[in-house]
């Protein structure tokens, strides 16, 4: 019997999880075990019952993992994280930077001898145990899945999510579940596909769910046969109030079908080695696989008209709510009596206000100071601080909308700005500037892009270490592929994608600057004298004033300086209707051309 500990959100009760966690393993037969960040269906966001790595860490961050062994335990995380994992974890556990440190490398430090190493084999995709397994070609390191060790030990694990799936009418899809199901089926590869992803089943079928908290996705799995129809897996109950929209092509299966159903499958199966499980692989046996790329990925990024429209639609409504906010800062915070939280709290005020809110699309970050620093802040009462006088604030935020999701941050000076900040937050908003203007042919990826956002901050010898942007779904996860703007994807950009643009800048200790617009491809027009090759650019979808105290109008280019006039003009244009009062007044101030603030 093992011993069982209830939750605790004190990093310090690591120590106890850590060494209950250890004395198990010798049941499952393995002298350590990898604890990851994901859960089933390999997603970013993760429901409380599969939270396993901040149950046992501490660290709450949206990417990472930790592998335990006898003597030492890492936890993995890349720079985004690492400011966040030295106030979270217990002095037990060790940070491990990490792609910079491979798992592989550090085992080899960490191990003398034989050893096995446990894994879920549900938590981890195929491509990731196929790569750690070449990894460790040579050693007396092997890998073996097992049953997970940490639920065996966690007393009050959370009951998995059971509200109802719902229907996502097409007016917003901008395409029936069947047209979608018809379209895809014929690309593939293989006489069925195996669906794993959340968010693919959602946009293949128009259907959405609550079981991740702040991305309206339904935990399911499914099966796309090759004449599109499809098997639904969910658990009992949860599919019952949409069967007419699914239709009699869409059949429904019990959650624990689900294995007997796709080892049962006949013919070749599709599946996509980077998403898919790998017990997923251990059930289909010897059945012909066809390792192919998720076929919904990209058709889901692919915007269509209806959605991209719904998108312009949710940013304006989004907009004048982070009008509202702004005007209400720049009211309420030189009085030195507003904290993080209340911050966080009046955004979301605003954004309920529309009446149109159907969440925040993520946890609000809000970050005063050095807090702003931390990448991926999240506010608690425990490190809740004032926003004060002479320091920068920092505010990533968004809603979902049922016609889109807007994800956007600001950054703000209270009161007068060093000159410190002007000088950097000028160059992040340049290189935001610069990938807002930006012109590429078609067949360029956000690899190409990302060192235009950069460019700046390098001729001052700075940096940051996120990418540039993320793809975004349509009512759907904030974080979405395949598409970004960074050093490492390859993925074409294509009309219809809608990414974020949010260079930034980041001194530990001080403070953090990140400027963030969503913008969408599209077809750009024939420049005269050019030739034929057909180009691409972007079109902005978020309107929101800069800090315009922040800007150093001297350090823009003629360019730089019209594009920003020109999207000040358009953000009043476009935002003056929706308000009135104060926050029209403030609106009108925050907007005007920034030629007017230069020396005569």
């Amino acid at each position: 019997m093992f011993q069982t500990f209830e939750a605790s959100s004190t990093p310090e009760q690591g120590l106890a999880r850590l060494a209950a966690l250890r004395e198990s393993l010798p049941a499952f037969g393995v002298d350590g075990v990898l604890v990851p960040r994901a859960d089933v269906h390999q997603g970013e966001y993760v429901a409380p019952r599969d939270a396993r790595l901040e149950w046992l860490t501490g660290f709450s961050g949206s990417a990472g993992f930790c592998a335990v062994l006898p003597d030492v335990a890492g936890v993995f995380i890349d720079g985004r994280y690492r400011l966040q994992v030295q106030d979270q974890v217990a002095d037990v556990f060790t940070p491990v930077h990490w792609p910079e440190t491979q798992l592989a490398d550090w085992l080899k430090d960490n191990l003398s001898g034989s050893a096995v190493i446990g894994f879920d084999p549900w938590l981890h995709t195929m491509t990731e145990i196929a790569a750690l397994r070449d990894a460790l070609d040579g050693t007396d390191i092997t890998l073996r899945a097992i049953a997970n060790p940490v639920d065996q030990i966690w007393a009050d694990q959370p009951a998995p999510p059971m509200a109802p799936f719902t229907a996502h009418p097409d007016n917003f899809a901008g395409e029936s579940h069947a047209a979608k199901r018809a379209r895809v089926a014929q690309t593939l590869k293989a006489d069925a596909c195996i669906l794993t992803l959340p968010d693919s089943i959602a946009w293949l079928l128009n259907i959405r769910g609550t079981d991740i908290e702040r991305n309206p996705v339904p935990h399911a799995f499914a099966v796309l046969r090759v004449n599109g129809t499809v098997d639904l897996f969910a658990r009992s109950g949860k599919a019952d109030g949409i069967k007419d929209h699914l239709g009699s092509d869409v059949i429904l299966h019990g959650w624990d079908d689900f294995g007997a159903v796709i080892a049962a499958l006949e013919g070749a199966v599709q599946i996509d080695p980077k998403s898919c499980p790998y017990a997923v692989k251990q059930l289909l046996g010897d059945a012909p696989l066809a390792e192919e790329a998720d076929p919904c990925a990209l058709p889901k990024a692919r915007k269509n008209a209806v959605e991209v429209q719904g998108s312009r639609d949710a940013h304006l409504r989004d907009g004048a709510a982070m009008v509202r906010f702004l005007a209400w800062l720049d009211r309420e915070a030189p009085a030195g009596r507003l904290t993080e939280i209340d911050v966080v709290k009046a955004l979301e005020g605003f954004r309920r206000d529309t009446n149109a809110l159907r969440d925040i699309s993520f946890e609000t970050i809000s970050g005063s100071g050095p807090n702003g620093a931390i990448v991926h802040y999240r506010v608690s009462d425990k490190t809740n601080r004032a926003v004060k006088p002479s320091e920068l604030l920092l505010v990533d935020s968004g809603g979902q909308y049922q016609d889109g999701t807007t994800d956007i941050t600001r950054t703000m000076i209270v009161g007068t700005p060093a000159q410190d900040h002007i000088d950097c937050y000028t160059r992040v908003l340049r290189g935001m500037v610069a990938v807002s203007m930006a012109r590429f042919p078609k067949g360029v990826a956000g690899s190409h892009l990302d060192a235009l956002a950069r460019t700046p901050l390098w001729q001052a010898g700075l940096d940051y270490d996120h990418g540039t942007g993320h793809g975004v779904g349509s009512y759907l996860s904030v974080h979405e592929g395949p598409q970004a703007i960074s050093r490492r994807s390859t993925i074409p950009l294509e009309p219809g994608m809608i990414v974020s643009n949010e260079p930034g800048y980041y001194r530990e200790g001080a403070f953090g600057i990140r400027i963030e617009n969503l913008i969408v491809v599209q077809d750009a027009p024939q420049i005269a004298g050019g030739d034929d090759r057909a180009m691409l650019s972007f079109e902005t979808l978020t309107y929101v004033p800069f800090d315009r105290r922040l800007i150093d109008t001297a350090a823009l280019t003629r360019d730089e300086r019209r594009w920003i006039d020109r999207y000040h003009a358009d953000t009043l244009r476009l935002l003056a209707d929706r308000i009135d009062g104060p926050a029209l007044d403030w609106l009108n101030a925050a907007c005007a051309p920034l030629a007017a603030d230069r020396p005569a």
